[in-house]
């Protein structure tokens, strides 16, 4: 009993820190959502992926296989050009990557060419995206981002000698994690917006998440260019780039006051 209790409790852990990039996208995600949905579309999304990730964790539990094994029909290449032999896992983790690294980089450039801040509409005087919209785009994030984690809440059960107790240990944890998911979502979304600022980094944090997801995409495909494989980016090497990044933005925006102070004093 106190194993599955431990196991459990590390289930809740696993999910809530490779939640954090997906809480980063709910909240810049909602923000293309009429203001005043934008709470609903929050919690809808999250109550929305909770379920289905108990019907993934389902689905990956019978059918494992079938993402771990390479299509025959997908394997193969150029030889001394490129190598690779995709499978079900690979192909989701590579789509997500893409769709996430396509979506900061939009962002980034949308941030960048607008002209008035303050009034971030379309030409047309609407949002980027209606509230229902912007809850499919959070409930299918959510299942590219929990694709791992699940996976990997599987290899933490796999000691459970009962399959139905491993199951409900891990929906447990899902639903456990969503809960806190809930709970913070309102509150990192409260704080993008106070501190318009932390956007950019945020976004930047989302490309390196793809980039991440791409790589890791590219070394379960197998795929090799030039003789090279794919190796993926490592969680350490991740939070490394992520900390330097926090470091980075937080001395460049200490350093900008004490310019624009220096300057106001000149004047």
């Amino acid at each position: 009993m106190l194993g599955i209790i431990f196991t459990l409790l590390m289930l809740v852990m696993l999910q809530a820190v490779l939640g954090f990039d997906n809480l980063l996208y709910i909240s810049l995600e909602s923000k293309k959502a009429p203001e005043s949905e934008q709470k609903r579309v929050r919690k809808t999304g999250i109550l929305i992926a909770i379920g289905l990730r108990i019907v993934l964790l389902f689905i990956l539990v019978s059918i494992i296989d079938f993402f771990q094994e390479p299509f025959s029909w997908l394997t193969g290449g150029v030889d001394n050009v490129v190598k690779f032999a995709f499978n079900g896992h690979s192909l989701i983790v590579l789509a997500g990557g893409g769709f996430i690294i396509y979506t900061a980089i939009k962002e980034i450039w949308h941030m960048i060419s607008i002209k008035d801040l303050d009034h971030d509409v379309e030409g047309n005087g609407k949002r980027t995206k209606s509230a229902n919209a912007a809850i499919v785009s959070i409930v299918i994030m959510n299942l590219v981002f929990s694709f791992d984690s699940i996976l990997a809440a599987i290899g933490l059960t796999s000691e459970i000698e009962s399959s139905t107790t491993a199951f409900i240990v891990m929906a447990i944890a899902i639903v456990i994690s969503g809960l806190l998911m809930l709970f913070l979502a309102d509150r990192i979304s409260a704080f993008l917006a106070k501190n318009r600022m932390y956007e950019v980094l945020g976004l930047f944090i989302l490309l390196v998440v793809g980039i991440m997801l791409v790589t890791e995409g590219g070394h379960l495909a197998h795929i090799k260019l030039f003789g090279n494989p794919i190796e993926p980016m490592s969680k350490t090497t991740f939070y490394f780039v992520i900390v330097v990044l926090v470091i980075t933005d937080i001395v460049q925006g200490r350093y900008q006051k004490k310019i624009l102070a220096e300057q106001e004093k000149e004047q």
